[in-house]
């Protein structure tokens, strides 16, 4: 027992020599062989490391084939209202044109009435009114009775009779057609009584009116000192080129 170190110096000595290999290899030195240990606990993972430096750029790519159209988007938002602009510059006035000529109404009128000395007027004849009163455009012929349009228009013509012991009937004649007539039968009245009446009629240039009294003993127009007979007319309206022009 004495020698029982030794001995076991001996064998770990040769037991060196044997594992000499993987000592080397290892750089562990031991003096014996021990069973494996139990594994470690993993290590925690280590920080990130810096980022590289950037590569070089790359070459461009070939372009690729053109896609289908999108569908239109939805419109915008109406923008903001623009400033107004600032106002141009007025121009110089015009030259002053040539005064027109004054636009003045055709006018046509006339008024006459029977002298006191005249004779009954003639049936189917023009009554004549010898005494003219007013006849400016002189349309009215005081001989004849008659009036002639030269203005194409409307016209009214009026006639006042005085009526003494006889019965009167007259008409206002266009063109020797009767427009209108009128009738007033003596009844013996002791004063004497009046018949009055008046039309519209159309005329164009060239046509004519007049009075003219009918058949028989009704001729009853009469003046006086103190009472008359008239036949007057006028122009209501004209009917001028572009405007319709009755028959």
């Amino acid at each position: 027992m004495e020698h029982a170190p030794y001995l076991l110096l001996l064998f770990c000595f040769l037991t060196l020599a044997r594992d000499s290999v993987q000592l080397e290899d290892n750089k562990i030195p031991s003096l014996c062989s021990g069973q494996p240990g139990i594994p470690g606990t993993p290590g925690s993972h280590g920080n990130q490391g810096l980022p590289g430096r950037d590569g070089r750029d790359g070459r461009d790519g070939a372009p690729g084939m053109q896609g289908e159209k999108g569908e239109d988007g939805q419109p915008g938002p109406a923008g903001p209202r623009g400033e107004g602009g600032s106002p141009g510059i007025n121009g110089l006035p015009g030259e002053k044109g040539v005064p027109g000529e004054c636009a003045v109404a055709p006018r046509s009128a006339f008024s006459a009435k029977r002298s006191e000395s005249r004779s009954p007027p003639l049936a189917d004849q023009p009554v004549v009114f010898d005494v003219v009163l007013i006849n400016e455009q002189g349309h009215y012929d005081g001989t004849t009775g008659k009036f002639l349009c030269e203005i194409p228009g409307l016209y009214y013509f009026a006639v006042h009779a005085t009526v003494y012991r006889m019965s009167l009937q007259f008409d206002i004649m266009k063109n020797g057609k009767s427009v209108a007539s009128f009738f007033q039968f003596y009844g013996n009245w002791p004063k004497p009584t009046s018949l009055s009446g008046g039309t519209l009629v159309r005329l164009e240039p060239e046509d004519e009116v007049w009075v003219q009294v009918g058949v028989g003993d009704y001729l009853g127009f009469y003046s006086s000192v103190k009472t008359d007979s008239t036949f007057t007319g006028f122009l209501v309206y004209s009917y001028w080129q572009n405007s319709p022009v009755f028959a």
